[in-house]
């Protein structure tokens, strides 16, 4: 019976079609990113110091060594990550790096199926793989194998987190981002949602599993405080190079002070503008809500702080999926050319135009977390001032023709779920 699930048949639909076209493409590639490109490697390394960093406190030396006048990758988790990585010296180098760049391709895989579910997809759908192809073709997947970095692991507690908080499972939804909290702190913005939303057992297990590690291993390390002392205060810093943050560029770029300060704080309001209206209008339209929300916070974190690189994005993802959600932001050509800026692998260094192809180069994920938000801001504004220029306030924001439209077909739904199906893109199966 198996077998015959491989016989090769001729397509009757169009989903059909995509479906046998996508399906190939999507596995062969992620065979591709895991086995060939990730372990191939790259000049940069990032799992390399994290090895070392594990090997040092499984043999009780010092951890927090790091030069920071080199620009190599630097050891910079809490206490608490590296009690949790410490398990990966007990391999050598090479075995190990293999084994994490699996477990992170299998974090991925699993966030893939989750969002599937999360947004009411099966796996027999073309979004599934549409996902999976786009996601292992992305820069910031491919980077994330490559340079074996913890991002994928991280992911999967982004949306495992998500998952839980709209079942209000929230002492478990608390746990899955207080594991990724104790390694390094990038989903901390996500807190703000269960704050305003009222779960308040979230912070229970958010704050308490990072706090009850830290003071695991602090007394296990011989140089915790040289990680107050010493990496914290470079954590602050902003550098000026491996740094699409919009102080990073601004340094390298040689901008005065005053003006990269002055489109920090721009972007801060339209930010604080955007979730404004996220939860004045939208928070009952839970999906919505958390989905877009989350993806505001964490641009607005990339962008606006001291640190943001590329491969971060990858934790976009459930926000990106929004837009098969009929009222989505993102269903427009300037948030995709902004996607395309902070996703897309292309190299635009060019050996004729050096000058314009490294400008391309460095600021197209500047340019492409700024040009989101700045998408998601006039998409909610537009729709806010149409609502009260008609007197509609009190029904919502969103446009009348929206509402007018006919709910999404059953064809939209996938292996019989049937929630929120009017707020679907209808995609037949």
């Amino acid at each position: 019976m198996f077998l015959r699930q491989l016989e090769p048949r001729t397509a009757r639909t169009t989903a059909e079609v995509l479906n046998f076209i996508l399906w190939p493409a999507a596995v062969m590639t992620v065979l591709n990113r895991v086995f060939i490109k990730a372990v191939n490697g790259f000049i940069t390394d990032d799992y390399r110091p994290v090895y070392q960093a594990s090997l040092d406190f499984l043999n009780k030396r010092p951890v927090y060594t790091a030069n920071f006048d080199s620009v190599d990758p630097h050891y910079l988790y809490y206490p608490s990550g590296t009690l949790l990585f410490a398990p990966v010296a007990y391999l050598d180098y090479e075995k190990s790096r293999w084994l994490f760049i699996l477990v992170n391709a299998l974090c991925i895989i699993i966030a893939w199926y989750l969002l599937l579910k999360l947004f009411n997809y099966g796996l027999r759908s073309v979004v599934a793989p549409a996902l999976l192809l786009a996601m292992f073709m992305s820069e910031t997947v491919v980077n994330t194998l490559v340079f074996t970095n913890v991002n994928g692991c991280v992911l999967l507690g982004e949306v495992i987190f998500i998952l839980l908080l709209l079942r209000r499972r929230d002492l478990w939804a608390g746990a899955a981002i207080g594991l990724t909290l104790a390694v390094k702190p990038t989903l901390a913005p996500l807190l703000l949602i269960p704050l305003v939303r009222g779960q308040w057992k979230v912070f229970f297990t958010a704050l308490g599993i990072p706090l009850a590690l830290n003071a695991i291993a602090w007394p296990l390390m011989q140089d915790p405080m040289d990680f107050i002392r010493r990496t914290m205060p470079y954590l602050a810093e902003s550098r000026d190079y491996f740094n699409s943050a919009l102080v990073g560029n601004g340094l390298y770029y040689g901008l005065p002070e005053w003006l990269i300060w002055g489109m920090r704080l721009a972007f801060c309001v339209l930010v604080l503008i955007s979730l404004w209206l996220l939860y004045r209008y939208y928070r009952e339209d839970e999906l919505f809500f958390v989905t877009t929300s989350s993806g505001v916070l964490l641009t607005a974190a990339f962008l606006l702080p001291s640190l943001g690189q590329q491969y971060y994005s990858m934790l976009l993802f459930p926000f990106l999926l929004s837009v098969v959600l009929r009222n989505s932001v993102l269903r427009n050509w300037p948030a995709w050319l902004a996607i395309f800026g902070f996703m897309s692998y292309d190299k635009w260094l060019s050996d004729r135009w050096q000058s314009g192809g490294r400008a391309l180069e460095y600021l197209r994920v500047t340019f492409g977390w700024g040009l989101l938000l700045i998408v998601v801001f006039c998409v909610l504004g537009d729709r806010y001032l149409a609502a009260r220029r008609d007197g509609r306030l009190q029904f919502g924001i969103d446009p009348v023709w929206l509402k007018s439209a006919p709910a999404a077909s059953n064809g939209a739904l996938r292996n019989g779920a049937a929630t929120k199906a009017e707020n679907r893109i209808s995609v037949e199966q």
